[in-house]
């Protein structure tokens, strides 16, 4: 864990993601571990949710542009 989450792909930030909740859910560590993995957890859900949403906007605006009235 050592990549800031702005500089992870959404690929990278989902798969560490992914492997933070394993970690979490596996139990075992420290409370101070336990509450680093879930401010991680916490950093890198907002990055892939920023994601989504630039997905989403990029995608209504280009259905947006394809139903224009200049394309009929």
């Amino acid at each position: 864990m050592t990549a800031t989450p702005e500089n992870l792909s959404f690929e990278q930030a989902r798969d560490e993601l992914a492997d933070v909740v394993a970690r979490l859910e596996a139990g075992g560590t420290t409370l101070e571990d336990s509450l680093a993995l879930w401010e991680r957890g916490e950093a890198l859900a907002a990055l892939c949710q920023g994601w989504l949403d630039d997905a989403r906007t990029r995608l209504d605006a280009a259905r947006g542009s394809q139903n224009s009235p200049a394309d009929s």
